[in-house]
């Protein structure tokens, strides 16, 4: 499975998150914040 490296561009957060968390973060927003990202906010890690 493909790990991404995420970061918010709202608050900052960093990690890594997986295909489904990077889809339901594209989806809702950031997890810690609610700030709308894109694919462009996950490097393939």
């Amino acid at each position: 499975m493909t790990t991404y490296e995420f970061t918010c561009p709202g608050c900052g957060q960093r990690g890594p998150v997986d295909g489904d968390v990077r889809n339901a973060t594209v989806e809702y927003g950031c997890p810690v914040c609610g700030t709308e990202v894109s694919r462009e906010h996950f490097l393939v890690h």
